[in-house]
């Protein structure tokens, strides 16, 4: 796994939970906040969008993704999920191919709580044999 500076790391979990502030979701009550940490050092944030055609609802590790590239970046060191639940909440499926997408094999993900409960994955844990831009360019 990368390491990440402590310091870094709590500049990470500090957006996230301001990503969480600003979370729109009327229809579950389900907010969830996400900071990424760019290759250059610069954090991005992001938070859950909801829809009342929940099929178009977006989640925040891929808003706050989308706001790195909207930002000019393409490659992303770690990312943290804040959530005020219990159990640590991982990405879901279609995040985790988006984290693929963005970010090294070994590099970290990780879900932390109101309680500063923490649990930390690879994104190759999250997601083992995962279809990546590189299976695109070996054909």
């Amino acid at each position: 796994m990368m390491k990440i500076e402590e310091n870094k790391l709590l500049t990470l979990v500090n957006a996230a939970k301001e990503g969480f502030e600003n979370a729109y979701a009327p229809y579950s009550n389900f907010h969830v906040g996400a900071a990424a940490l760019t290759a250059n050092g610069k954090v991005v944030k992001g938070c859950n969008v909801e829809n009342a055609s929940y099929g178009l609802t977006v989640c925040a590790e891929r808003n706050c993704l989308a706001q790195g590239v909207i930002s000019g970046e393409k490659s992303f060191s770690a990312i943290v999920i804040y959530t005020n639940q219990e159990k640590l909440t991982p990405p879901c499926g279609a995040c985790r191919q988006v984290i693929v997408e963005f970010l090294a094999p070994d590099a970290l993900v990780m879900a932390v709580n109101h309680n500063n409960d923490k649990k930390q994955w690879t994104v190759n844990e999250l997601l083992p044999d995962a279809f990546t831009p590189k299976d695109l360019l070996e054909i």
